[in-house]
């Protein structure tokens, strides 16, 4: 199995063996039920599919509960696909005991959302002008955007305001610090996108 789904935890540190402070991110993954087995004879394409965190049988849709329930398992709230290439049964459960040989895993999260924000914030301008000379409101705006007479338009792509955050962000090459698997909990080096109880993707 590449991956598990998890929950992010927050953030704090650990000492090293050569006594560095490292700050690290704790993640609860699974455990994880295996609730649909994709193939290629009926799907198209090789899959396991897992189920995270319990849902309330209410606030699922009546083909989910079919899933569900062929499975052998209670109501999930957070479903993902991974691709594999060993063999999983219905019912199945993963722990985060599969990341005890990994070095490094890639995290997938949604990053904190920040509304409208100006091209300051959201792009790393550095302001136009000066706040001298008869102008003191244009310190923190875009400046020129594009020609006046020819092409007569504004290109595609230019960085402007607007909404910012809420992407889908992977953080590549985390290193895998601890895992401790009475906890089902997950330290890795450095941060990931999300906020605290956010849903994440550990991949190997």
């Amino acid at each position: 199995m590449p991956g598990l789904i998890g929950r992010k935890i927050g953030m704090t540190s650990v000492f090293s063996a050569d006594g560095k402070n490292v700050p690290c991110t704790v993640i609860e993954v699974g455990p994880c039920v295996v609730t649909q087995v994709k193939t290629v004879e009926k799907d198209g394409y090789k899959a396991v599919q897992l189920g995270f965190g319990e849902a309330k049988e209410k606030n699922t849709t009546k083909p989910m509960m079919g899933v569900f329930k062929k499975a052998g398992t209670t109501p999930k709230a957070h479903l993902a696909e991974f691709k594999f290439d060993e063999d999983y049964n219905l019912g199945d459960t993963l722990t985060v005991e599969l990341f005890a040989d990994a070095e490094f895993v890639d995290v997938v999260g949604t990053s904190k959302g920040k509304g409208f924000q100006g091209v300051v914030k959201r792009h790393g301008f550095g302001g136009v002008g000066q706040s001298t000379h008869g102008q003191d409101d244009r310190l923190r705006k875009p400046g020129s955007i594009g020609a006046c007479s020819y092409p007569a338009k504004v290109f595609k792509g230019m960085r402007m305001g607007g909404h910012m955050g809420g992407d889908r962000v992977t953080t590549q090459n985390l290193k895998v610090l601890k895992v401790i698997p009475e906890h089902n909990l997950l330290l890795v080096k450095g941060s990931c996108a999300g906020c605290n109880g956010s849903t994440l993707l550990i991949e190997k």
